[in-house]
């Protein structure tokens, strides 16, 4: 039976992990038995720069802080070693850096995944980690909804420039 000091310090370690679950938009969960610590290292450096917060934690640890919340789903996935990759605003950022190191590094695999609270499968995150950054997709539907507003605009100056022409012919024959 654990002390009571360490109880109450894992209490607030499983309460700081309830919390970064609750408040992050997305994540994945990593089997990284068998990778090399190079590509440990690189995959860190990477998450860091995109703003993923990655971390290898215990499963119990885990198996506490969604207790009771949408994500208790995730508790079948909680065998062997299991890393973290989480982040508050982006949903494709976690999925997309590491899928980078998947197909690189085989011993690597990705057990699960969710976003905004709905746990989606190994196969989904893939498929999340392929979609453009959403600056990307943003841009791709403004130029969809302006496109049939520039082509109107094309047609209408069409006319007037016709009609600017032929009236310029009309003066310039009758100047003639």
């Amino acid at each position: 039976m654990p002390s009571a000091k360490i109880l109450s310090e894992k209490q607030e370690i499983v309460k700081a992990l309830a919390e970064k679950l609750g408040g992050s938009v997305s994540g994945v969960l990593v089997d990284y038995k068998g990778t090399d610590v190079a590509t440990d290292t690189d995959m860190r450096r990477k998450m860091r720069e995109a703003g993923v917060e990655y971390t290898v934690t215990k499963n119990t640890m885990i198996r506490f802080a969604i207790a009771d919340t949408d994500l208790a789903e995730l508790a079948p996935f909680l065998e062997g070693p299991t890393a973290l990759a989480l982040h508050t605003d982006d949903p494709v950022a976690p999925a997309k850096v590491v899928f980078g190191y998947v197909g690189k590094d085989k011993p690597m695999q990705v057990k699960v995944g969710f976003v905004d609270g709905k746990v989606i499968s190994a196969a989904e995150v893939e498929a999340l980690s392929k979609l453009p950054a959403k600056e990307v997709l943003v841009a791709q539907v403004l130029g969809t909804m302006i496109a049939p507003i520039s082509g109107l605009a094309t047609v209408l100056n069409a006319n007037i420039r016709g009609l600017a022409v032929a009236l310029q012919a009309i003066a310039d024959q009758k100047s003639a």
